[in-house]
């Protein structure tokens, strides 16, 4: 019972707000900005091809929130309707990215901060400093490690594991958010898994794993 009146409280809580923001209420989407900001430039950095533009994506997907906000009727939580515009602007700049760069930046590259003026790397922008049941169950040393063999992970795979095992949403959602079958989201996790697992256990950098191999067959079927 506990967990039902929870629920519907969290249920109440999100009706007024959104309400709120239906209304323009600047207090509304400043508390929607602090809240989502961090977590959706963090999923859209590990998503894009380009993470260095993460930051002018997160912006893209709260304009889109904002101009949006009045079609939102409530047929997900508000969080998982957040996440499908930011998955669908990251669909969006990935296809950018095959027809006019075809090129990755590399994760040691230099880039200018646009506020505090001095150069950082790539790469460590790319970890989200808030703790998270992901980023404590990651030693410090290994954290990199794993951002970097994430990023090799094909797509659709990579977003279902993100969704699934670094944002924690239940399959339902994701299967909401990617537009597919449940059976199809845990299809992609598991081979997902078994691709992440295959490349931090690879025995030495740069090599191919054996054990892609099944996978990466069904790379064409899966891609959509």
């Amino acid at each position: 019972m506990a967990n039902v009146a929870s629920a519907l409280a969290l249920h109440a809580d999100e009706a007024a707000l959104v309400e709120e923001l239906r209304a323009g209420s600047e207090e509304a989407f400043a508390w929607l900005i602090a809240r989502y900001h961090q977590p959706i430039y963090s999923l859209l950095a590990r998503t894009v091809r380009n993470p260095a533009e993460a930051a002018d994506l997160t912006q893209e997907v709260f304009v889109k929130i904002f101009r949006g906000i009045r079609g939102f009727h409530g047929q997900s939580s508000l969080r998982t309707w957040i996440y499908r515009i930011a998955l669908r602007e990251a669909s969006n700049q990935r296809r950018w990215w095959v027809r006019h760069r075809q090129q990755e930046i590399p994760i040691e590259q230099e880039t200018a901060d646009r506020e505090a003026g001095r150069p950082v790397r790539l790469k460590d922008v790319l970890v989200d400093p808030a703790e998270s049941p992901y980023d404590q169950a990651l030693h410090q040393e290994n954290r990199e490690l794993v951002e970097g063999a994430l990023r090799q992970v094909p797509e659709p795979f990579r977003t279902t594991l993100i969704l699934r095992d670094i944002e924690g949403f239940v399959y339902e959602d994701v299967a909401s958010m990617m537009g597919v079958s449940l059976g199809t989201v845990k299809s992609r996790l598991v081979r997902g898994r078994a691709y992440l697992k295959a490349l931090l256990t690879a025995p030495r950098p740069g090599s191919r794993p054996h054990a892609l191999t099944g996978i990466e067959l069904s790379l064409r079927e899966e891609a959509r």
